[in-house]
């Protein structure tokens, strides 16, 4: 069958944590480089649907394209390891100083991905510098001051909200990654996964990496928005957001919620207590289940 039950689902999770975990320094920074570079794109494609069809929801509907293209090629993106690489950590599989390398490094290959592309685009959007009539450089920048300026306006409560936005926005990018372990099939794993990267695009939340192209973009075609406003008043906290959002929502709860279904590891009724053997604490559940 091309369906993957939950349970395996679970395995994958944790495997693949152990996995990016284990990656080198020059794999986990080209790899970030790339996955930043074809979100940044994947993103102004969504921008230029929109503008060119006036209807917001049509560049949601393109932009898990970048999505798909990361994770069937193997390439990293941070904020789905947020669910899977503390998995491996929780299950003693690698070490939590081996989880902060991989993000450290995934991360600044994003910042040099999404840099590179930004220039490049406002290159190709400004004809070298010499048009500034292109409708898409006033969307980066309006985009650009709206996820910085328009939540320091709001003070405390701004930083609530774009945390919160952050938080929602890598329960459903988590989920996409997740999703994608559900099909063998590359056409199941394609659908599996646009399901929830499109819900999060149309919605407005807040991810990181998008937002490592984004602000930078505006500011190199002129938005009014400083570097600490971008890492104040987005970067800092939408990356906590994202953290929360993917750790909580997606890898602890799932991970909660099957991991009895994951051979040679289940929770006794009586005790509690896990058996990786699985055979003291499969007789248990026996008993019990006679008992009743």
């Amino acid at each position: 069958m091309d369906y993957v039950k939950p349970g395996e689902v679970l395995q994958s999770m944790i495997e693949t944590g152990k996995t990016k975990a284990e990656l080198t320094v020059s794999q986990l920074l080209i790899r970030g480089v790339l996955g930043g570079a074809i979100l940044a794109c994947a993103t102004t494609l969504a921008y230029t649907a929109a503008a060119q069809t006036k209807i917001p929801v049509a560049g949601a509907l393109i932009f898990p394209v970048g999505f798909v293209m990361i994770i069937l090629l193997g390439l990293e993106l941070v904020t789905g390891s947020f669910a899977l690489v503390p998995l491996a950590v929780m299950e003693k599989k690698t070490s939590a100083a081996r989880m902060l390398r991989n993000f450290f490094w995934v991360i600044v290959g994003h910042l040099i991905g999404c840099a590179v592309y930004a220039a490049l685009y406002g290159l190709t959007i400004t004809k070298m510098g010499t048009d500034m009539s292109n409708p898409m450089i006033q969307t980066i920048i309006s985009a650009s001051e709206s996820k910085t300026n328009a939540y320091k306006q709001m003070g405390l409560d701004g930083m609530g909200l774009v945390l919160i936005k952050a938080i929602l926005c890598n329960w459903m990018v988590t989920l996409g990654a997740v999703m994608a372990m559900t099909s063998r099939s590359t056409g199941g794993k394609i659908a599996a996964m646009w399901l929830p990267i499109l819900t999060f695009f149309a919605q407005g939340f807040e991810h990181t990496v998008v937002n490592m192209f984004v602000i930078p973009a505006g500011m190199m075609l002129g938005a009014d928005v400083s570097f600490a406003d971008w890492w104040i008043w987005n970067g800092i906290p939408v990356l906590l957001g994202n953290f929360i959002g993917g750790i909580l929502c997606t890898g602890l709860l799932l991970y909660l919620s099957h991991k009895s279904s994951i051979p040679g590891l289940y929770s006794s009724p009586l005790t509690g207590k896990a058996s990786r053997s699985g055979e003291p604490v499969l007789h248990e559940k026996a008993a019990l289940e006679k008992s009743i």
